[in-house]
């Protein structure tokens, strides 16, 4: 399995981005997907989880501003973040978790920065 990131950038606050994961390889449609971010000198932290569209979890720190949407017909989530503060600046993770296989994937990433 492999997982390819893309929209993270520069942004002023109040702005929004769209993150995207690809997901290919071997891939079962209720594998969780989601995203975890980690800011510098900090730990890895959840951001957003689902499973399917009745299926999502999202952190209490992105409530109402964060929206996670999964295509399973594309193997793709997509991470609507509305109204960015600097605080959210941080490298995002896409993640899948394969039960299966009894592990996780990573993305490589993308940095995600909000200017005050």
């Amino acid at each position: 399995v492999q997982l390819v990131e893309s929209g993270g950038g520069l942004v002023q606050a109040g702005g929004s981005l769209r993150l995207s994961c690809v997901a290919s390889g071997t891939i079962y449609g209720l594998s969780p997907m989601g995203w975890y971010r980690q800011a510098p000198g900090e730990q890895r932290e959840l951001v957003a989880t689902t499973t399917g569209p009745y299926s999502t979890h999202v952190s209490d720190s992105v409530k109402g501003r964060f929206t996670l949407t999964r295509d399973g017909a594309k193997n793709t989530v997509y991470l609507q973040m509305n109204a960015l503060k600097p605080e959210d600046t941080a490298v995002y993770y896409c993640t899948l978790t394969d039960y299966t296989a009894g592990r996780d994937y990573w993305g490589p990433g993308t940095q995600v920065t909000v200017s005050s």
